[in-house]
């Protein structure tokens, strides 16, 4: 009995040795106390946290090793365990309790001299009899873990607020589809509530089109795109997308490809460049009607001085051959060939006439208009000769007046009505509308005129229409949709110059089978009288015998128009320059009753001319004449006290009118 009990002790006390090495390994801290709180285990791992060795603290109390901290902090979970009817309350982060078992969390400031975040775990300790003995505790530092977890939840609150602010859409795709988004993507395409997106493809049909504008389809464009992101990460490119209500909507993307969880995951940022590109359209166009406005101007100034020395040419030949006439009797062999010489020149005129107008050329005779009597008249006069084109009329009361030659105006709608009659040969209706309109600064910009009131003229037709690249150069010189010799390609290159030239614009719309458009916005004048009619000049020769001293350095000019003068009864006196011309007029100041004054001329110009004849006889008596016409510089020659202006070629019944009329003002 003695031997079994021995050899029990000895098993016993084997096993308390296995048990203890056991304990003494294990990777958490644990310690034991018996019923009085005295320590009977203390581990390595125990030894490593607190820097006190197990020889130090066996059978001291626990304690003992951290008293200033537990004078604040008892019970311990030990003390809970062996006291279970202990209030728990507030002594730890949290605590559950397993039947007798008890687990916690706890800050603890002591450990490696810093606080450090515990789990704890503790357990009765039984005797073979099951009664409680003691209690033994495992001890593991989480702080780092719960530091982790913290930093964890940080960012993922502020992931949650990017995610949620962004005014961009966000979505999260795997392969089953979409799993989150934020709100942003609600507002962007139209939706009301998440689970409408949710699950959905983000190439798919259900938000985008069926086609890209590369011509692929959006899901096999999209499975590219994807492609590229998971070979080099980020990738960014444009996208159509399709809202709720089907509307289609262009975007930027920016596709990233990462793991979350295991699982490969797309972040599929979406921004919508709708304004965007609105603004890049509206700026191409600009750019476009800049091109445009300053190829015109290039070809204007080219056309212009085309037309000043064709008209100088014309000249010649129209008063060489009214001069001849003037000499022949009708019943001549030749009269009727000299008049048709005449005929000649004078369609030429017309047609230097109307590139002049594309040139801004100028306008003639200047006065306060009401552009509905224009078009009424105009209107009407075209309605008796194409009478297979119905009119209506819609006209803006009370109509703001407008600055306006009205010759050259009546030429623009007769060139539009005449266009929109070519685009109706089958016949058709002709729309014409007037309106007062306000421009503001916005869009005005790219015409580069004035903002401010305007009169709008629209002229639409419901003919065969044009198409874009039509629409480009249809006021360009020269072009033209006519077969050859149908037409001189000058009408409309004449309307967008003379419309110009009045300080307005011209637009023009059309879809090919669906008729043109042209409207066009004329400054309103400030002047309040209504123009009462122009009286025609009659074709009459008024002649007299006053000298007349006629500057020009084109000797084909000299030439005929000396002759002209004198077969008009007048004393002719020549100079070939400017200051020839001043220099002569020194000379002959008492016998010169008037000058005829050519505008353009090298070294000495006109206005300097005009300028200093005008020091030598401030009431001289001068009549400006040019290639070009009464606009710009000829203008204000005029304005500083010029007494007419007559533009080459004239005839010889509309010089002799004039000249009386300068030489019979009393001054």
């Amino acid at each position: 009995e003695i031997a079994e009990r021995r050899k029990a002790e000895e098993a016993l006390k084997e096993s308390e040795l296995k048990l203890a090495e056991i304990v003494d390994f294990q990777p958490d801290a644990i310690l034991a106390v018996d019923l009085k709180g005295k320590v009977i285990a203390w581990n390595r791992a125990i030894e490593e946290m607190t820097g006190v060795k197990a020889g130090d603290m066996l059978g001291r109390d626990n304690y003992e090793y951290a008293l200033p901290f537990y004078q604040t902090r008892r019970p311990i979970l030990l003390d809970m365990v062996l006291c279970p009817e202990e209030n728990l309350e507030g002594k730890y982060f949290f605590i559950t309790r397993e039947k007798d078992i008890l687990i916690a969390e706890t800050e603890v400031p002591y450990v490696k001299g810093e606080s450090r975040i515990l789990w704890a775990k503790a357990a009765p300790i039984y005797n073979t009899e099951g009664k409680t003995v003691g209690a033994i505790e495992s001890i593991r530092d989480i702080t780092e873990r719960k530091r982790a977890e913290e930093t964890l939840r940080e960012n993922e609150i502020k992931y949650r607020a990017l995610f949620e602010s962004s005014p961009d859409a966000i979505m999260l795709s795997d392969k089953k589809g979409i799993f989150d988004c934020n709100w942003a993507t609600l507002r962007i395409f139209g939706f009301t509530s998440k689970d409408e997106i949710i699950g959905r493809h983000p190439g798919g049909t259900e938000l985008s089109p069926l086609k890209q504008p590369d011509g692929k389809d959006s899901f096999e464009s999209a499975n590219v795109h994807t492609a590229k992101a998971v070979r080099e990460g980020w990738n960014f490119f444009e996208w159509m997308h399709k809202k709720a209500d089907g509307t289609i909507f262009p975007t930027e993307i920016s596709l990233n490809r990462f793991e979350l969880e295991g699982r490969n995951v797309l972040q599929i940022i979406v921004r919508d460049i709708t304004e965007r590109k609105q603004a890049e359209e509206e700026k191409k166009k600009l750019e476009l009607q800049l091109h445009q406005a300053q190829k015109m101007e290039s070809i204007g100034t080219l056309a212009g001085g085309v037309a000043h020395d064709f008209n100088n040419l014309i000249m010649g030949i129209q008063g060489w051959a009214e001069l001849l006439l003037m000499d022949t009797d009708p019943n001549h062999p030749h009269f009727e060939r000299l008049k048709e010489i005449e005929n000649i020149a004078k369609r030429a005129a017309g047609l230097t006439k109307q590139l002049l107008g594309f040139a801004r050329g100028g306008k003639y005779q200047v006065k306060p208009t009401d552009l509905n009597k224009l078009i009424e008249k105009s209107s009407q006069m075209f309605g008796r000769t194409r009478k297979e084109i119905e009119i209506s009329i819609k006209y803006q009361k009370d109509i703001w007046m407008t600055e306006s030659d009205q010759g050259q105006i009546e030429q623009v709608l007769l060139n539009l009505y005449i266009n929109a009659w070519e685009a109706m040969k089958e016949g058709g209706n002709l729309y014409l509308q007037t309106e007062n309109i306000i421009l503001d600064e916005e869009y005005v910009k790219s015409f580069k005129i004035e903002p401010g009131r305007y009169v709008k003229i629209t002229v639409t037709d419901t003919g065969i229409g044009m198409d874009k690249k039509t629409q480009k150069k249809v006021f360009d010189p020269f072009f033209t949709t006519k077969h050859m010799g149908g037409g001189t390609g000058l009408g409309l290159a004449s309307v967008y110059g003379i419309i110009k030239n009045h300080d307005g614009f011209i637009n023009v719309y059309s879809e090919k089978g669906k008729g043109a458009t042209f409207t066009i916005y004329l400054p309103a004048s400030e002047a309040g009288t209504r123009d009462k009619g122009s009286v025609a000049r009659k074709e009459e020769l008024l002649k007299g015998d006053e000298t007349i001293l006629l500057v020009d350095d084109e000797e084909m000019i000299i030439k005929v128009a000396k002759e002209t003068l004198k077969s008009l009864g007048y004393q002719v006196l020549l100079a070939r320059s400017g200051k020839q011309a001043i220099k002569e007029y020194k000379k002959n100041k008492e016998d010169i009753d008037m000058v005829i004054l050519d505008m353009v001329m090298p070294e000495m110009g006109g206005g300097k001319t005009y300028d200093q004849l005008k020091k030598v006889n401030p009431k001289i008596k001068v009549l400006l004449s040019s290639g070009y016409s009464i606009n710009g510089e000829a203008r204000e020659i005029l304005n500083r006290g010029c007494d007419s202006f007559i533009q080459k070629p004239f005839n010889i019944s509309l010089l002799s009118q004039t000249i009386r009329e300068i030489l019979d003002k009393k001054r």
